[in-house]
């Protein structure tokens, strides 16, 4: 398994849905999975973290502050890097990462920033590219690594659980979009896309996770042992002052 950190700067970023062939019917997907949570996620502000991101439609999520954030949009309100953001701690109340891990020197990092201005019992909502797709192996053609979205790096799903699991966010909805490869200009026909969300699952191109930020509390325990006095007779009854021999 080869490392999340990237020694190397990606060669490509994708600055909007358009650089993919398909994007746009992608982004609707992504919408459409997305609309099902914003109703049920209140708070004050709302982060959307990349240039991808920032294009999708969140009308449907009540939290009405939203940040844009990204180095390459023309619609961010910040511009800022995704692995280092300009916030405090337990800042925002949920995070929006869509496609931002593919195309991140350290994802694990990136995971770890939205970790920290997330606040308790926060909201991480993000997607991914699947590699045991038929979308994902179309990188092994040759030159395809050099181009949109391939020329980022796909990570398992399994992969990025595992992720949210070490820093103590619980997984709650998981769900796995099957769209063309992306290869051609034209989506396919919205009847076999709906068969194959509903046959072929585990064969999706792309993944939606949404993760809970949960933090433990910490239950003070009353200790079982007790402070002794520092002086203890040794016969019981008996002072320990000795007799004056002059008295």
């Amino acid at each position: 398994m080869k490392p999340a950190l990237s020694r190397h700067q990606l060669p490509q970023v994708p600055r909007s849905w358009r650089e993919f062939k398909q994007g746009d019917a992608l982004a609707r997907q992504l919408e459409t999975q997305f609309n099902l949570w914003w109703p049920r996620i209140f708070g004050y502000h709302l982060l959307k973290v990349g240039s991808l991101s920032c294009e999708l439609e969140t009308g449907a999520c009540s939290i009405k502050h939203q940040i844009r954030l990204s180095d390459t949009s023309p619609l961010a309100t910040v511009i800022a890097d995704p692995d280092d953001l300009p916030f405090v701690q337990h800042a925002v109340d949920a995070v929006l990462l869509a496609h931002c891990l593919e195309f991140a020197q350290d994802p694990h990092h990136v995971i770890r920033e939205a970790h920290r201005v997330l606040m308790p019992d926060g909201y991480l909502l993000l997607s991914g590219f699947n590699p045991l797709s038929v979308m994902g192996l179309a990188s092994l053609w040759p030159g395809l690594h050099r181009q949109l979205p391939w020329s980022g790096r796909f990570f398992t799903i399994a992969r990025v659980k595992d992720w949210l699991h070490l820093l103590g966010f619980e997984i709650i909805y998981e769900h796995r979009l099957f769209c063309t490869s992306m290869l051609s200009e034209h989506a396919g026909a919205s009847s076999f896309r709906h068969w194959a969300d509903q046959h072929l699952n585990w064969l999706g191109a792309a993944y939606v996770l949404v993760a809970r930020k949960r933090t433990l509390p910490l239950t003070p325990i009353k200790p079982k042992w007790q402070l002794t006095s520092q002086f203890n007779p040794a016969v019981k009854g008996v002072s320990a002052r000795q007799p004056d021999p002059q008295a």
